[in-house]
């Protein structure tokens, strides 16, 4: 394998990719450090963090691609990089924040793409597509999402505490508990859950050898599976701050945020084996044979 990534990976075109991709971040360093401090400050996009460390995995797990590889400049990464300046300056003229983000990460992968040709993208396209995963959720889209799934939450979480005994009352997306009322978008943000988990189940599809069809039913299931893990966390939260101190169910509140998402993955992992169970086809398919 060395042997073959030092054939067809020429120095030079190791040394210009470096170069290209480093002045390209350099260019714009300030969007990189506004992406950087959202993710770090705002816990509705701490994918923003997963997302480098997901597209690496998934570029580790197709390691054996890289004997296909034939690096080539392309004229097209050029004509992203275009793109992304042009998304950059309209999002400073409309004040369009994503379009900002989002044109400093096409000006990144242009350059990439200039010395890697698309040869090399369409082999580990799902790492490349998991870099959409570092731009910041814009806040229209947050609201859409969190308020229904916080919600559904408060209602599902009110009947569970209900039906094994647990005296609570519900305000819209507040449960009164104890005396103590427990803000479910302050304690079990839906958003949060949602853009993570989908991160998650995105690097879990394209990890595990399956068909195209399994992959889009579990894209598709990821927000319900973000609905069943803010249920999980809620009750005990609940329950901590409803008959427990403040600190206690602040620590717990705080651990459990990414504790959920190996909770997640479980679940992913136990609805995968459950279609198998079912004998649904969920292996790729064997050469010949069509669906």
């Amino acid at each position: 394998m060395l042997t073959t990534l030092r054939r067809n990976w020429d120095f030079s075109i190791g040394l210009w990719l470096g170069v290209l991709t480093l002045v390209a971040v350099a260019a714009t360093a300030d969007l990189w450090r506004d992406i950087l401090s959202i993710g770090w400050r705002d816990p509705e996009n701490s994918h923003l963090i997963l997302a480098p460390f997901v597209a690496a995995w998934l570029i580790w797990v197709r390691r054996e691609r890289i004997r296909f590889a034939q690096p080539q400049v392309s004229v097209l990464g050029p004509l992203v990089i275009i793109i992304g300046w042009i998304s950059i300056r309209v999002g400073y003229e409309q004040g369009i924040i994503i379009a900002q983000h989002g044109g400093a990460l096409l000006i990144v992968c242009g350059a990439a793409l200039t010395m890697l040709g698309p040869g090399i993208v369409r082999l580990f396209l799902p790492a490349a597509a998991a870099l959409m995963f570092v731009l910041p959720v814009p806040g229209r889209i947050r609201q859409a999402v969190a308020l229904p799934l916080q919600e559904h939450t408060a209602q599902i979480t009110h009947y569970l505490l209900n039906v094994i005994g647990v005296p609570l009352e519900r305000g819209g997306s507040v449960l009164t508990i104890n005396g103590h009322e427990v803000a479910v978008a302050e304690a079990c943000n839906g958003m949060r859950m949602v853009t993570a988990l989908l991160l998650i189940t995105f690097a879990f599809v394209f990890s595990v050898p399956m068909r195209q069809r399994i992959r889009l039913f579990f894209l598709i299931i990821s927000p319900l599976i973000a609905l069943l893990v803010n249920v999980i966390r809620l009750v005990p939260t609940v329950l901590l701050y409803g008959y427990s101190s403040a600190g206690v169910a602040d620590a717990f509140h705080e651990a459990s945020g990414w504790i959920m998402l190996f909770v997640a993955l479980a679940i992913l992992w136990a609805t995968l084996g459950l279609l198998r169970w079912l004998e649904i086809a969920v292996s790729p398919h064997p050469v010949g044979e069509e669906d």
